[in-house]
């Protein structure tokens, strides 16, 4: 199970007692403490060089310096109680470098001042030379340019630290009761809310000042029946997105086909967990699936997942090389695949990108964490592998002259490594409504919302489940369905998409918390894409059979 499954299913009593890898130093400490204690950015830049000066002197090539100050928020409730408040907050420095062509990284907790720096500094440097003496091939890094004294900011118009805590109970407190007057037996809402506070000094004279914020909203409402004792739940169609408070005061949404809402802009909570209550009642007597092949529909609130374990995963270039297998394998989209360059990943209509610029995604940054800054490339194009992900020490493998800029680390105590992009599905080019899409289906499934996962460890075979279910009749909506689970492979199942929406109903899913690494490292990532069809898709029945 992801991280993601782990807190958002079984967690969301106790989640924030249970997140992983989230740095904590010291006590918890008070909200108000959390918008105090910044750094200026001038004793930020003393600090930095400190490290650099040091270890040059001690032999590095190549040195970089992250100082990360990282605050994280999480609000807990269940029905009518609250059941958890946390605060935390990590301050350190991390220093990588390079010195007879290895790497070296050492990392100081809670630096005050340049000795605390240089002395990281000099221990990455005789952890680099140790390290040589195993060392098969020196490191190549891509040529990077410096940028001077630079900074980036999300654009967030309400800072989620700065609302008080009243206020975010008051929202989860009238969630709760929103779905309990509708018909819900138990639910449980959560707000969890990040920023990460990064500089970045290079010796390529890059002096680089990140403010980042995250915000993501849950919540599961359950339903019994009394009178059989079972019981269906439908968890919030919310997207963990790159913004601030104003995510969930801001109500854009329009109703698509009169069974969900979508959110492009904004999150109505309110609105999404009302719904939730009804159609989870709407579960418990809904008709259960006949196994088969069916024309699918996918909701760009389910369709995240499918592209993140499927196209994410598997063009992570540390997978394909066989560097990393951790939580999810290596790779199917061997180098052989891309050098033949026509390796078909999908059908025409599929394009696939990753970008880390994108507004309001979880992995929008200006620079990555080694001073690359962030763009926008093609890993599939008209159904073709282009592409991978890659970062500096990497790229010379693929005959790239530049890292694709997608390098994360999550805390300044971690070494920086290659991490998933923005990895999104582009929306279709001729004018489609989600209306139009479903009007030709004749025996479809209609799939909203993400659910459970199986995938392999090549990112080749899967299967996917989902929140809700609806019948698709000769282009109409016929009703609900439940126990749907669909069945395929990579190829099989990109080359069976034949319709994407254009980009009016484009929207972005994403994971909060998704692992990596040994050690496990947590980053958060946005995947987009519009409403999508995909035909003769096997869908099998997940009833548990007694």
């Amino acid at each position: 199970m992801k991280r993601r499954d782990f807190i958002q299913l079984s967690g969301l009593g106790f989640g924030a007692m249970m997140l992983p890898n989230i740095p904590i130093v010291g006590n918890t400490v008070s909200q108000e403490a959390l918008l105090d204690g910044g750094i200026d950015v001038a004793v930020k830049k003393r600090l930095a060089d400190a490290a650099l000066n040091a270890a040059k002197a001690k032999g590095a090539t190549y040195t970089d310096v992250r100082i990360g100050r990282y605050l994280n928020q999480f609000v807990v409730t269940r029905e009518d109680k609250v059941q958890n408040i946390v605060n935390t907050e990590s301050y350190g420095v991390g220093v990588r470098v390079i010195a007879n062509g290895c790497w070296g990284f050492a990392a100081v907790v809670d630096a005050k001042s340049e000795a605390d720096t240089a002395k990281a500094a000099e221990e990455a440097v005789a952890i680099a030379k140790a390290n040589s003496k195993l060392l098969k091939e020196p490191v190549q890094l891509a040529p990077q340019k410096g940028y001077g004294e630079v900074s980036w900011k999300a654009p967030i118009t309400k800072n989620a630290f700065e609302v008080p805590i009243k206020e975010k109970v008051d929202l989860l407190l009238s969630v709760n009761d929103a779905a309990l007057k509708n018909g819900a037996n138990y639910v449980n809402s959560v707000l969890f809310m990040v920023n990460e506070q990064k500089y970045f000094a290079s010796s390529d004279g890059s002096y680089i000042d990140q403010d980042i914020h995250r915000i993501w909203p849950i919540a599961s409402v359950t339903a019994i029946d009394p009178k059989t004792g079972k019981f269906e739940t439908r968890q919030a169609l919310s997207a963990p997105v790159g913004m601030g408070y104003e995510y969930l005061q801001a109500n854009p949404s329009d109703k698509v086909t009169g069974i969900t809402t979508r959110y492009n802009k904004g999150y109505d909570m309110l609105e999404d967990v009302t719904a939730a209550a009804k159609q989870a009642k709407e579960k418990l007597t809904a008709k259960s699936v006949e196994a088969g092949k069916y024309d699918l529909i996918l909701d760009p609130s389910h369709l995240w997942l499918t592209i993140h374990e499927s196209v994410g995963h598997p063009l992570e270039l540390d997978r394909v090389l066989g560097y990393e297998a951790n939580f999810a394998g290596t790779s199917f989209a061997t180098l052989d695949k891309w050098q033949s360059k026509n390796f078909n990943y999908g059908s025409k209509q599929v394009n696939l990108f990753a970008d880390k610029t994108q507004v309001g995604s979880l992995g929008a940054v200006g620079w990555d964490d080694e001073g690359v800054q962030t763009k926008r490339w093609d890993l599939v194009k008209d159904g073709t592998l282009v592409n991978y992900q890659a970062i500096r020490d990497q790229a010379h493998i693929i005959g790239e002259k530049e890292s694709h800029g997608c390098c994360y680390a999550d805390s300044w105590s971690s070494v920086q490594f290659q991490r998933m992009a923005n990895v999104s599905l582009a929306p279709g080019k001729t004018p489609l409504s989600v209306e139009e899409l479903i009007k030709d289906v004749k025996k479809g499934v209609y799939i909203i919302g993400d659910g459970s996962f199986s995938i392999d460890q090549q990112r080749y075979n899967f299967q996917f489940g989902g929140q809700l279910f609806y019948e698709i009749k000769d282009g109409k909506i016929e009703g609900m369905l439940k126990d749907v689970a669909y069945q395929s492979n990579t190829q099989e199942f990109w080359n069976s998409c034949v319709q994407i929406c254009d980009e009016r109903d484009y929207r972005l899913g994403g994971s909060f918390f998704d692992g990596k690494g040994q050690p496990s490292q947590s980053s958060a990532v946005s995947h987009g894409s519009s409403t999508a069809r995909f035909n003769g898709v096997n869908v099998i029945n997940t009833a548990r059979k007694i």
